[in-house]
Order: structure tokens, then sequence, then C-alpha cells
């Protein structure tokens, strides 16, 4: 090999090995990204994916949208989507059950799915419409187990968080109840505060201004501390229900298929904009801690929470009504 072959063939060398380097990945995005939220607008994921699309923006110097796709239908649209990481998800914990509530779904919610990072946790907040009888959590856990079915309760379903939240403390209590599913968190929150039905869970970002406002009454938070927000509302472990200890996560993914470069580099720049203390403390102040992950440990927690919430589900599901 003359001089001019071992320079043309060592430039060659060079250049395949920085495409498949990470560092290829920062040419991206090259063009508009949509983050899909498979809930509706005001729910405590789609309030989330809005500052997570303003900061990348600005980070990105590329325009990135929310689009609200409730339901499966929006799931879907994301595992079979584009792997490029144009469309990417921000979602629940309760897509880890997805598969559970929904027999025939047409993708798996773990592997049909790249683990990009967590964003956010937040414990959930028992609510009951202000004028219930019950002021106490086992004054609702009498009235539950007295009468069986008497009683109801509302989620955005049995697979979102809220409805994980609500089956957990149902298997918990022992109470029968009758699930009243709706579209998403804000109907769930409207029908307990008009006394449509008797109890549901929120969040206090989403809740927050209903409960201090007296419009509903809350009674219990699943978290290990109360919030400073709600400082009169106990732990279920203070209300005396030791065992539920219940926070929910929200987190970013992308198809199976996007390139790990891609994958990585949101994961990196998601840590980078979502540290910023303002952006934290503005959360802090509505009950939510900002924590992202790397992808493999995000993957690990989805993984492990399949698992465990696919067995409250199953029970649900097979529970007598």
């Amino acid at each position: 090999m003359d001089r001019r072959q071992f320079i043309i063939g060592s430039g060659l060398a060079a250049t395949a090995a920085l495409a498949g380097s990470p560092a290829c990945a920062q040419t991206y995005p090259t063009q508009l990204v949509r983050i899909i939220v498979p809930f509706s607008g005001g729910s405590m994921t789609d309030i989330l994916a809005r500052t997570v699309a303003e900061k990348l923006s600005t980070k990105w110097k590329q325009q990135v949208i929310v689009e609200n796709r409730p339901g499966i239908a929006g799931v879907s649209s994301v595992a079979k989507g584009p792997t490029d990481g144009s469309q990417i998800m921000l979602t629940s914990n309760g897509h880890s059950v997805v598969g559970v509530v929904n027999k025939n779904l047409g993708f798996d919610p773990v592997k049909d799915f790249a683990a990009i990072s967590r964003v956010a946790t937040t414990p959930a907040i028992l609510i009951v419409p202000p004028d219930a009888p019950f002021k106490t959590l086992a004054e609702l856990s009498t009235a539950a187990k007295a009468k069986p079915d008497a009683l109801s309760y509302s989620s955005a379903g049995v697979g979102s968080s809220t409805g994980i939240a609500a089956e957990l403390f149902r298997q918990l209590t022992g109470a029968k109840m009758v699930l009243v599913p709706h579209r998403g968190l804000p109907e769930s929150q409207i029908s307990v505060m008009r006394g449509d039905t008797n109890l549901a869970f929120t969040f206090f970002n989403v809740g927050g201004d209903l409960i201090q406002s007296g419009k509903l009454r809350a009674l219990a938070v699943t978290g290990n501390a109360r919030l400073p927000q709600l400082p009169d509302v106990p732990t279920f472990a203070e209300a005396g229900l030791p065992g539920f200890v219940y926070d929910s996560w929200f987190g970013m993914m992308a198809a199976a298929a996007t390139p790990k470069a891609i994958v990585n580099q949101i994961a990196r720049d998601l840590a980078e904009v979502m540290a910023d203390p303002a952006i934290g403390k503005q959360y802090a102040a509505q009950g939510v801690t900002l924590t992202t992950s790397t992808p493999e440990a995000f993957e690990t927690e989805l993984r492990s929470d399949a698992e465990r919430y696919g067995k409250v589900v199953v029970a649900a599901e097979s529970a007598p009504r």
C-alpha cells in the first residue's frame, strides 16, 4: 500500500468510527420533535411534557411540541412510529401495566420501547367530596367495608397512575367499591368534586388548588412524609395504613429501534435542562420532585414496575365487583 492509499484508507476508517460513535448523535435533532402524551390536556403528564418541550427547544435550537393522543392509540403511535428521535413519549408509570389491562395491544409496553429517562416523581393524594361524611381515612375505610359496592371511586383507568393507587388502596383495605373510569385525571377530579363518585386519587400538581380552596377534601398522601403544601393531611402510615407507600413516576421513552446514541443524548440533555434550580423549585412547590436517570436505570425500573403493578392490576380485574 502506497502512502496515498494509506491516507485515504485511514480517513475512511476514521469516518466510519465517528459515524458509530456518540459524537455522531450531536447532529440530532435536525427536524421538529414531537413529545407524545397519551393523556388529556391538563394532566400531570401533560404539564411536565410542556416544561420539557420548552427547555429542550431552547437547548436544541429546534422546535419541540407536545401532542396529546389519549389512550392506547397514542402509545401505539410511538411504538410503531419513527425511530429517528423525531417522536418521543412522556408517560406515567401506568405504562408498565398497559399490557395487562389491554390483552390485544399489538405491541409490548417494555420490549417495543427504548427507555430514555425518568423525569419526575410525586406522591398521590386520596380525595373525597368536600361534604363527604367521612373526614378521616379510618372513617372512609369503615364505610367502604360496611356496605360493599356502596361507594364508587374514579380514576383515569385501572392502568393509570391514579388507577394503580386506587387499586392498591382497595386491596390493602379489603374494601369492595365500584370503579368509574374517566378519560383523564381532570375529569376524575370533577367527578369527585361534584359528588358523582365518592373518592379518587390525584396529585398536588393537578388538584392542589382545589384542595386548598376547599372544593376537594384530602384524607391522606402516599409518600413517606407529609406534603409541605398540605401540612394537615397525614401520610397513609400516620392515618393507619402503613403498608401503603406509592410514588408515581413520569418518564420518557422512544420506539425500541431508536439508535442508542440518540437515546443517550436525549437522556443527557434532559438531565441538564431539568437540573435548573429554578425549575426544581417551581415543581417542588407543586409537590413534584424532578429526578432524571440513565436509560439503563429507567429500563430496570420499568421492568420492575411491570412485574409489581401487573400483579395489582390482575388482582383488580379478577376481584368480584
